[in-house]
């Protein structure tokens, strides 16, 4: 399973998230503790946004915690939204166009998780993409998939209810196709503006995910960047969270058409 890393808030350097903590993204690419892989060595990225609507973006195949130039770049850059991640790879070459996150137009996305049997459902995925979605697919993953199918969906217009849309059209055509359903789903987006997260999982063991505060913004990570356990709520299996200027929401999620009726609020963290 990956490791990753997001923020939402006033400026500050990506290092605080990225290589300063004590338990920082780039200690957790080697060094885990909440995960069943340790290491998360098949490769890196950071998508950030500053005075230019579509985000930056820097990734390589390289481990995070022996790659030079990702220490600086996380030194000198500062930015009020950015995505970070660390790749263990469960399917799909270990290549730069597989390394989160991926972007597209003014959005970026990044995953940790995977859908069982994808290779049986990817094409019938991709069959459902326009050609604009479908040329734009420029690695093998099955997260890539998904975050196209989203906007295929209507990201744009109504993001968590497309992510709903794009997970509950996936266990419909695995229970079709293989005749079961496993999915991990714990994934961040952005569109420059709004941090959105899930965390949902078909069989009730989504990767981890937790939130916390961080001078005036709030931090969404896989696992806790210190050892204060009081700083870090565990956000539930089953949710949906947006940070945006208001601060932070924590919401049910449930793959369900968007004619359905809205998720109801079940949390807001001060």
């Amino acid at each position: 399973m990956c490791r990753w890393a997001a923020y939402r808030g006033d400026p500050l350097y990506l290092e605080e998230l990225v290589s300063s903590p004590a338990h920082s993204l780039i200690e957790q690419s080697h060094c885990a503790t909440r995960a069943k892989t340790a290491t998360n060595g098949d490769g890196f990225g950071i998508a950030w946004y500053g005075d230019r609507p579509e985000p930056g973006r820097y990734r390589d195949i390289l481990p995070a915690w022996s790659d030079c130039n990702l220490k600086s770049l996380a030194r000198q850059i500062r930015s009020p939204l950015f995505l970070a991640h660390v790749r263990a790879a469960t399917g799909g070459g270990t290549r730069r166009d597989n390394c989160h996150p991926f972007t597209h137009g003014i959005w970026s996305f990044m995953h940790n998780g995977q859908i069982s049997g994808f290779e049986r459902l990817r094409r019938p995925m991709e069959a459902m993409l326009d050609d604009e979605l479908f040329n734009a697919r420029g690695g093998t993953t099955d997260s890539e998939l998904m975050f196209l199918l989203a906007l295929q969906f209507g990201l744009r217009e109504a993001p968590v209810a497309a992510m709903a849309d794009m997970v509950g059209v996936v266990e419909d055509l695995a229970e079709s196709v293989i005749g079961s359903i496993l999915l991990r789903f714990t994934a961040a987006f952005s569109d420059g503006n709004t941090l959105y997260a899930i965390r949902y999982a078909t069989d009730r063991k989504a990767p981890t995910l937790y939130a916390s505060p961080v001078g005036a913004g709030y931090c969404l990570v896989s696992e806790p960047l210190n050892d204060d356990g009081d700083a870090w709520a565990e956000i539930p299996d089953g949710s949906a969270v947006t940070i945006g200027k208001d601060g932070i929401d924590v919401a049910d999620f449930r793959p369900e058409k968007r004619t359905a009726a809205k998720p109801q609020r079940v949390a807001i963290l001060a």
